[in-house]
């Protein structure tokens, strides 16, 4: 059966059995109705996924893919903030009248800084540094940044990747690992979603930089089970498991640039039944 859905499993009854509780605390987020949005919640949940197994996409229900893609790359490629580029609207609450969500997420990542080698973005330093100095142990990307947090409509919850590159005894070609830091996940919208991206996102960057993938590593500051998410995450880890999806990712592809949702796909994906109009909270 899938691994992704073994840890999410066990992720969500430490929740339920062992969180704690935000009930009756001052909370920022609230339901469409103005009640106030309350969570049992985890302090500090590592998952670790070996990419070379197995694709970490749930079966339990279905995550879609190419609906994640899309947003990966309007963060990662396009480096945008415009919801406008973007196909789904999972960011419409935070977007104002000309579809911009502020100097968040894209916005970021299309800052160029100075380096020593000259001006880059953080994709653009993060390609540099894994083709040339893959072994370098400052290989990250961080979008939390104060300066502009009073500008941006939404504060980054996914807001650093760190990479590292091993290198297994006796094979010539290197492998990539990450690990996604995130503040803030709300486990069932998004914890999948956000596993299975950055998950994409490993692949895409080991074969354009002639690499293997490795593990990728979530870690969560906040691993939270909303009030109303309660009876549905119930229902959902009780579900019947199968097999983990075959993954593909376009081998023709080598720039990072030229990645298209279309050139992810996963095969054989037999899940449950998609959960619809999950509320969200703002």
């Amino acid at each position: 059966m899938s691994y992704a859905d073994k840890v999410f499993v066990e992720m969500c009854k430490d929740i339920l059995e062992n969180g704690t509780s935000t009930e009756g605390e001052k909370v920022r987020p609230v339901w469409e109705d103005g009640t106030s949005a309350y969570t049992m919640k985890k302090f500090g949940v590592v998952n670790r996924y070996d990419l070379s197994k197995e694709f970490p996409a749930l079966t339990l229900r279905k995550t879609a893919i190419k609906t994640c893609v899309d947003e990966l790359l309007w963060i990662w490629q396009k480096k945008s903030n415009n919801i406008n580029e973007l196909k789904g609207h999972i960011w419409d609450e935070w977007a104002d009248e000309t579809g911009s969500i502020g100097k968040a997420y894209g916005y970021q990542m299309g800052v160029k800084h100075q380096y020593k080698e000259g001006m880059m973005d953080q994709v653009d330093r993060v390609i540099y540094d894994l083709k040339n100095n893959p072994f370098s142990r400052r290989i990250m990307t961080n979008i939390y940044v104060h300066q502009d947090l009073h500008e941006m409509h939404l504060y980054p919850c996914a807001y650093s990747m760190t990479f590292n590159v091993t290198q297994k005894p006796g094979e010539e070609k290197l492998v990539l690992n990450a690990i996604l830091n995130q503040r803030s996940n709300d486990v069932l919208a998004a914890n999948n979603w956000n596993v299975c991206q950055y998950a994409v996102l490993v692949h895409m960057l080991a074969q354009v930089c002639d690499m293997q993938v490795g593990e990728f590593v979530h870690v969560i500051a906040d691993a939270h089970i909303y009030d109303r998410h309660i009876p549905i995450i119930k229902e959902l880890i009780e579900r019947e498991q199968h097999p983990a999806p075959k993954f593909w990712i376009n081998p023709e592809i080598k720039d990072f640039y030229d990645f298209t949702p279309d050139d992810i796909k996963l095969i054989d994906y037999v899940t449950g039944e998609q959960i619809k109009n999950i509320p969200i909270a703002v």
